[in-house]
């Protein structure tokens, strides 16, 4: 087994780059927020994607950038999970960190510095290697998004309030989710905007029923069950699924961090095997391809993938 995964990532490895020189962008066809809901709708029947963590982490292509986003999906069809934080004139630019100096040129707080300031930054890599591209703003990262992925908004430094009225002001209920770690965050989201679909934190029953007490429709919601795949989470899949609800593992913690490519293809598809409908992973490029062979010939949601040329 170890051989054969070891002559996969080897073929994978070769096969990426030339895709990565095509025209050609994977991209999830959804038009809106009901499209959206019947995407994240769990049939039995789904195709396993990935969802990029911080845009996807990819060497020459520094996380929470639109050029990482369009790179990753130049190998497959994704959705990325960012993470919003607030400027000094109080614009929204796309930062894991509160500092600059990891990903940037710059050093310091996001937040002691104004947009025009921040737009003359350039953005590192993984690596640390400088690139030629700069710091997104959110709105620029969702004008780009629709008709390509679905955004996953984190939780950071943006007020509740700003997050539900640029996408309402912007008309984003189709490709733009918000993550939240609680039912009363939802319940915030969804009292004021009952289109919004969630990455919801439903690591255990306790918390699933605390979303059905506050009256979130599972329709609205695809759940993270956490970082490890374990077989206690088979009870908790079963009753998810029930409900129509996708689960996904984030292995950005975990699994991405085992030293061999063989190690990780093993974890990845394992996660799929054993249960749940998606992967968020720093590794977006990598993932996809090790998921690849677990995709059915046939499903109803084959109608949400599609491809286009990049710059379209």
């Amino acid at each position: 087994m170890y051989k054969k995964l070891m002559a996969f990532a080897a073929a994978a490895a070769l096969t990426l780059p030339a895709l990565a020189q095509s025209g050609t962008l994977h991209v999830l066809k959804i038009r809106d927020a009901k499209e959206l809901r019947a995407f994240f709708h769990y049939t039995g029947h789904d195709i396993p994607f990935i969802s990029g963590h911080r845009g996807g982490v990819n060497e020459g292509f520094p996380e929470n950038s639109i050029e990482a986003f369009e790179n990753t999906l130049r190998h497959t069809p994704a959705t990325f999970e960012i993470d919003p934080r607030l400027t000094k004139d109080s614009m929204i630019v796309l930062m894991h960190d509160a500092t600059l100096d990891r990903t940037t040129t710059g050093t310091g707080k996001v937040g002691n510095y104004t947009l025009a300031e921040l737009k003359k930054l350039h953005l590192k890599d993984v690596n640390g290697k400088v690139t030629p591209y700069r710091i997104p703003t959110l709105e620029e990262a969702i004008r780009w998004s629709k008709g390509k992925t679905v955004l996953i908004l984190d939780k950071k430094d943006v007020p509740f309030e700003m997050t539900a009225r640029i996408i309402k002001n912007m008309h984003a209920e189709g490709h733009v989710m918000v993550t939240v770690h609680t039912a009363q965050e939802a319940k915030f989201y969804h009292d004021r905007n009952p289109e919004i679909v969630f990455e919801a934190f439903v690591k255990t029953p306790e918390a699933m029923h605390e979303y059905e007490a506050a009256g979130i429709p599972w329709t609205h919601i695809m759940a993270y069950v956490g970082p490890d795949n374990k077989a206690s989470l088979k009870p908790l899949y079963e009753q998810l699924n029930k409900r129509g609800v996708m689960c996904m593992i984030s292995t950005a913690p975990t699994y991405d961090k085992l030293p061999a490519p063989a190690e990780r293809a093993a974890a990845y598809k394992a996660i799929i095997n054993d249960g749940a409908s998606l992967i968020e992973a720093d590794r977006s490029i990598e993932a996809a391809a090790a998921i690849q062979p677990l995709v059915p010939a046939k499903s109803d949601k084959q109608r949400f993938f599609g491809t286009v040329k990049a710059g379209k």
